[in-house]
């Protein structure tokens, strides 16, 4: 698992081998949980489910997209990051620390 970010604004992600695939869940803020699912297979463009009122899929469509491309393989990546009443800025700090996430895989 790697981290990035701290308190609130702390988020995280795990990466999980299943055979020849990946599966990465993200987490962190206030709450963890799951806002989006992204498929991505090599070649083709990416699968995405939004939940309402959700906009998690965003970050989790940028690592799905870099770890397929990367590795060559199918990628499945879900889960979310929630900090209740978000402001924008807060919201950009997340989304800051996902796209240092992103840069490890």
């Amino acid at each position: 698992m790697i981290t990035s970010g701290e308190g609130k604004f702390k988020v995280w992600l795990e990466e999980k081998k299943i055979g020849d695939d990946l599966l990465y869940v993200l987490g962190g803020g206030e709450r963890t949980h799951i806002g989006g699912i992204v498929f991505c297979e090599p070649n083709k463009e990416p699968r995405i489910i939004r939940l309402p009122g959700h906009y998690d899929d965003v970050v989790l469509k940028s690592i799905a997209e870099a770890a397929c491309k990367k590795y060559g393989t199918r990628v499945v990546a879900t889960g979310g990051v929630h900090i209740e009443n978000a402001t924008k800025d807060e919201i950009e700090k997340i989304v800051e620390n996902c796209r240092e996430l992103e840069k490890c895989i």
